[in-house]
């Protein structure tokens, strides 16, 4: 990930250098900012986007209150959509339904997983404990039947060696996978946007966008297909929840289909949570059909009292998304084992298209568990520390490490078997571009960006029988290049919409 850059003000091209003849080709100005005549058209333009952010509910509650409904703000967005080439962005919808089959394939092998996360177990306590869990719920037999999987592949782009622009995927995201709900009303407010600028034709061309719809969708299905109509589904949620209103659009869609959904924390679970005889999970008297966590998915997350209660979870019956399984399947250490030559093959049997589609959206992956392979990674790394990023079995973003830091980190660590809680990747380096990152309290101007690509799908399974595997909307976010890692709720990353071209 491209970083160092330093923001700039004023009024500067917004158009990618990557992406400038193909805006040319459809007719568009290779940059948003033509349409602008001054710095005050810009500031003028950013309240009135503001304003409809408002309006359409692409809401955050502030760091002040988080657990007060009644103080938000806006979420950080662009001022005017990304440019993103039509072909990538095909490619990572077409590529998605491959992902969703490689996740429930890797979540339903217990060999696989084990010896995948052999070494890491042994260093990361937090992916240890998980892990601990799963062993037990093998050892005491599997008590769901229907397994629904809500997950999205992220990707950055970057020139292949002829110059083309090719799709890397970064990670994908297993548990949590947030921001389908909003993502689904910001088009709103770029098209607006282009309008109020008098470009109606480039509003219409900001794609529709509804991944809440399809996330409730896969929801509904597993609820369904748990057979009990009296029965509720449970969002883990946390006590301070500043982007409650991104999983209250799926709760929305939920209800809308006659699906209760009620929101409870571990805490909750441990101290009203039982299962019966058959092992059907009951929280305040209610049985529960799935439970989704918004929730749980890093260490801080966790005391004694909460891994209890997501023991009890995972022994159930109830659908969780996801399980126990499927989060582990959604580490990086998989992810890396996921890329060496033969592994897909051996996950996927005869289905080469869909190897071949997913290998080609891999970016170099690489262990750093003790031995010679792990040994040669860390000094390719340490002669050339610019072309890698050191990433940890963590998710929620901002774990990353770059630069001088995963140099003092691998130094530290070259000689311990702590190296093995780590994986390297191959830093994928995207052209900058100009935009307005619009955020509460800050000035409006033009920096220097970069835009990361999210797709999210939808999987269910009964038994052996996949029921559903779709491809249900995308997400755009996008940030400054001083900024190494980071996401929107860190305040980092901002929303965005990509403009095909």
């Amino acid at each position: 990930m491209s970083n160092g850059a330093k923001p700039k003000g004023g009024i500067e091209p917004l158009a990618s250098p990557l992406l400038a003849r193909d805006a040319k080709r459809v007719g568009m100005a290779s940059s948003w900012g033509s349409f602008l005549q001054d710095e005050q058209q810009l500031e003028e333009l950013a309240r009135q986007a503001v304003d409809r952010a408002l309006a359409e509910g692409v809401l955050l509650r502030t760091t002040q209150e988080p657990s007060s409904s009644n103080v938000v703000s806006y979420a950080p967005f662009t001022l005017f959509p990304s440019l993103v080439p039509s072909a990538l962005l095909e490619q990572a919808y077409a590529v998605q339904m491959d992902f969703n089959l490689l996740v429930d394939a890797v979540s339903q092998n217990a060999a696989f997983l084990e010896q995948t996360l052999s070494s890491t177990i042994k260093r990361d306590t937090f992916t240890a404990r998980l892990f601990d869990i799963y062993k037990q719920v093998l050892k005491e037999g599997i008590a769901q039947t229907v397994f629904l999987g809500l997950n999205r592949s992220d990707y950055m782009f970057q020139r292949n060696a002829d110059g083309s622009p090719a799709l890397k995927q970064i990670e994908i995201n297993t548990i949590s996978a947030s921001f389908g709900g909003l993502a689904s009303r910001t088009p709103a407010v770029h098209r607006h946007v282009l309008n109020v600028l008098g470009k109606t034709k480039e509003a219409a061309r900001i794609l529709s966008n509804n991944p809440s719809k399809g996330l409730a969708l896969g929801i509904a299905k597993a609820w369904e297909l748990y057979g009990s109509a009296k029965a509720l589904v449970l969002l883990i949620a946390q006590e301070k929840e500043r982007n409650v209103f991104d999983q209250r659009a799926i709760e929305n869609e939920l209800l809308a289909r006659n699906i209760r959904v009620i929101r409870r924390r571990f805490e909750d679970v441990s101290e009203k949570g039982s299962l019966d005889q058959d092992r059907k999970l009951f929280l305040d008297g209610q049985e529960i059909a799935v439970v989704y966590f918004r929730d749980g998915y890093m260490p801080s997350q966790y005391n004694q009292q909460n891994w209890e209660a997501r023991l009890l979870l995972e022994r159930s019956c109830s659908v969780k998304c996801p399980d126990i399984a499927t989060q582990l399947a959604g580490t990086k250490k998989v992810q890396q084992e996921l890329s060496r030559v033969g592994v897909l093959e051996v996950l996927l049997p005869d289905q080469p298209e869909a190897v071949a589609r997913l290998r080609a959206t891999f970016a170099g992956l690489y262990s750093l568990d003790l031995g010679e392979e792990g040994d040669q990674a860390i000094a390719e790394a340490l002669a050339a520390p610019n072309r890698f990023v050191l990433k940890p079995q963590r998710e929620g973003g901002g774990n990353n490490l770059y630069g001088e830091e995963m140099v003092q980190t691998l130094e530290r660590l070259k000689d311990s078997e702590e190296r093995a809680s780590y994986i390297l990747m191959e830093k994928i380096e995207p052209e900058p571009f100009g935009n307005c990152l619009l955020r509460p309290g800050c000035p409006v101007r033009v920096v220097q960006c970069i835009s990361e690509l999210g797709i999210f799908g939808v999987y269910v399974r009964q038994g052996k029988t996949l029921v559903m595997n779709k491809h249900v909307g995308h997400l755009l976010r996008t940030k400054a290049t001083e900024h190494a890692d980071g996401g929107v709720v860190a305040g980092v990353a901002v929303l965005d919409n990509p403009y095909p071209v």
